[in-house]
Order: C-alpha cells, then structure tokens, then sequence
C-alpha cells in the first residue's frame, strides 16, 4: 500500500524528508554538546535534551507549513477528552509501579524502601555533599518521596513535561502517524517505535539512560522504542489527539523513576522501566492490544472502536 494515498496524508517523499530533518536536528544539536565537552546526566544536559525534544517539531513546521502548506490541527491537535486520557494520565504511573513488583521477582533485585538502591545509583553524579543532605532531608518530608515523585509527576505530566513531549509527539504520533497510516496499526506503530528509539542513540551513547552500558543501551532504547510504539499509537487513536499522546509521554518521563526508587541490585539493563523488568511490563500490555485491536486496522485520527 502506497503512503500518502489521500490528498491530506504526506507522501513518501514528505516522510523521508520529515525523518532526515528530525534526525539531523537532533543528532547535531547532541553531536555539538558532546563535542564541546558537555556530560550527560549533568545540571548542563537538560536544556540540550529539552531542545533536542523539540527537534520533531521543528521538522514538522518545515515539511507541514512551508512545504505541505497543511493546518497543524490535521495532526491531532485535538483536546476534546475522553475516557482515554485519563489512562496517557495514569497509564505510565501504573507501568512504573508494576516494574517494580516484575524487578523484585528477579533474583538479583531485593527490596529497599530505605532507597539504599537509588542512592547507589546516583553517587557518581552527586558530591558526597549533596548526597548527604538529601539523605538528611528525607526524614523531614511530609510522606515516603515515592509518593511525592507520583504527585510531582501527574501534574508534570500534564504542563512542563506535556509540552515538552508535545515537541516530540507532534513529529512522531502526529505526522508520521498519518503518513504511516496506510501500513495498518501494528506495522505503523511498531515502525515508529524504531525509527524513534534509533533517533534517540546519540543521547544514549553519552550515558541517557544506560549510563554504565552506553552502547548495549542503543540496541535497549531501541527495543524499549518499539514496545512503546503500540502503546503510544493506540492512545493517539483512542483520543484522536496528538495532546493526549504528549500527556502520555510527558508522564512517562516524569513518572519513570518510581521504578527505581525502592529496588536495589541490578543493572541499568536490567530494573527501570527501560531495563528488562520493564520491558517485561510493556509486553503484557501490548499482548492485551493483540486481544484489542482488530489486526491490521488502518489508524485513523477519530478514536477507534473497541
């Protein structure tokens, strides 16, 4: 089936242009930062990894204004709700929480809800210092810190982090969600996944994510990507907006440290959400899609019946 069949979808050529902008923003952008002498998992690395979220939607402006000459709203910029936002909402809060419960079945992760884990994790970004005085200031907080990180990451999830995903949806779950449309839900989702988790490896080979196994993390974004595709493309097409998958997203990157927060043991590989505990999660829900989504369903921008 040939992409871009209806007048209002991207051609081929639309698409392939929409992806060499995409990846060639973000990799110069995160190319200059590591040639300059920036380090990953530092105070200086989240604007570039905000900036670099934004990349998708600097390459849709240019293929769909200045080169389609489409309205933006045609991609989803919807914020008519549904029941489905509340789960983009939930959904990730929930998936981090059952990443904890597959993590502790392994037999290299043990229970810690004193965070001995994550302190161990975060000593080689922190000075003795600063590691201490956030281990002082824990017994002063008002409830265990996983549940501030709940509360601080719903709200996150639908304002700063939202727009920020936006940046990122607009490109993946909006335009090339419609020129992909035509191969069917589970190609165009599993697809994207890919084509998303490949733009993500020059972040990931100077330590996001992976820190200890930067490049096994490339080939572990990347699986990690593809699970997400099916999850992602389904919550788009539920709500038919665009917005809800950036509420998705901006949880999800809010939200994904609960899944560490009280496991100790185990490598980046292996606890997390982007390690194999939450891989095993992820492929739960996309086995309840299988029993979901009618195989090989065009996606559509209206929510899909069930």
């Amino acid at each position: 089936m040939n992409l871009g069949a209806s007048n209002d979808s991207p051609s081929r050529r639309q698409v392939v242009l929409f992806l060499v902008l995409s990846f060639a923003f973000a990799w110069v952008i995160a190319g200059a930062f590591s040639l300059l002498g920036g380090r990953w998992n530092t105070p200086a690395a989240v604007p570039v990894g905000v900036v670099v979220m934004f990349t998708p939607l600097a390459a849709t402006l240019i293929v769909q204004k200045l080169i389609r000459r489409r309205p933006l709203r045609e991609l989803g910029l919807s914020f008519r709700l549904n029941w489905w936002w509340l789960a983009a909402w939930l959904g990730p809060p929930a998936a981090a929480f059952a990443t904890i419960g597959v993590s502790l079945l392994l037999p290299v992760v043990e229970y810690a809800p004193g965070m001995e884990g994550m302190f161990e994790r975060f000593a080689t970004m922190m000075s003795p210092e600063q590691m201490a005085a956030m281990k002082d200031s824990i017994p002063n907080l008002p409830a265990h810190p996983i549940w501030l990180t709940l509360g601080q990451a719903l709200v996150a999830g639908l304002t700063v982090n939202a727009l920020a995903g936006f940046g990122e949806e607009v490109g993946w779950r909006g335009f090339l969600y419609r020129g992909l449309a035509p191969l069917g839900f589970w190609r165009s989702s599993l697809l994207t996944g890919f084509i998303w988790g490949i733009w993500h490896a020059p972040l990931i080979l100077q330590g996001h994510n992976y820190p200890d196994h930067p490049v096994a993390g490339v080939a572990m974004m990347t699986a990690w990507c593809v699970l997400l595709g099916p999850p992602f493309a389904f919550i788009r097409a539920r709500t038919g907006s665009v917005i809800a998958a950036s509420v998705f997203h901006g949880v999800l990157n809010a939200s994904a440290g609960i899944a560490l927060m009280v496991v100790r043991g185990g490598s980046d590989l292996i606890v997390g959400l982007t390690g194999l505990a939450g891989f095993i999660v992820l492929a739960a829900v996309n086995l309840a899609l299988v029993f979901t989504v009618r195989r090989g369903r065009p996606l559509k921008d209206a929510p899909v019946p069930g």
